[in-house]
């Protein structure tokens, strides 16, 4: 399995930027997905996530900037950012609850990350 994001980028601060991340490999089924972001000297942090039926949650810093949406049918999760602020500079991953078939387990899987920053 593995889960491929992409869509960084440099953008001016009020500017907007959308991540795409796409899973693929031998799925069974895909539960929660997210978004986390680690900040040069901070640790990572939950930006936002959805489950398969649709829920989301977001991180207090982002709500009503951002949101999180995810196609089923192509294993796919979005964020779509708006309103970036120079503090939303970050390397940006993705992750996925996973079940893989034959083995049925259950694993958390990273993308690869991809980075954003916010500067005039």
């Amino acid at each position: 399995v593995q889960l491929q994001a992409y869509g960084g980028g440099l953008v001016q601060p009020g500017g907007s930027l959308r991540l795409s991340c796409a899973a693929s490999g031998s799925i069974f089924s895909i539960n929660a997905m997210g978004w986390y972001r680690q900040a040069p000297g901070k640790q990572r942090e939950l930006v936002a996530s959805i489950t398969n039926g649709g829920r989301t949650n977001y991180a207090d810093s982002v709500k009503g900037r951002f949101t999180i949406s995810r196609d089923n049918a192509k294993n796919t999760v979005y964020v779509q950012m708006n309103s970036l602020k120079p503090e939303d500079t970050a390397v940006y991953y993705c992750n996925a609850d996973i079940i893989v078939p034959l083995s049925w387990t259950r694993g958390t899987y990273w993308g690869q990350g991809t980075e954003v920053t916010v500067s005039s």
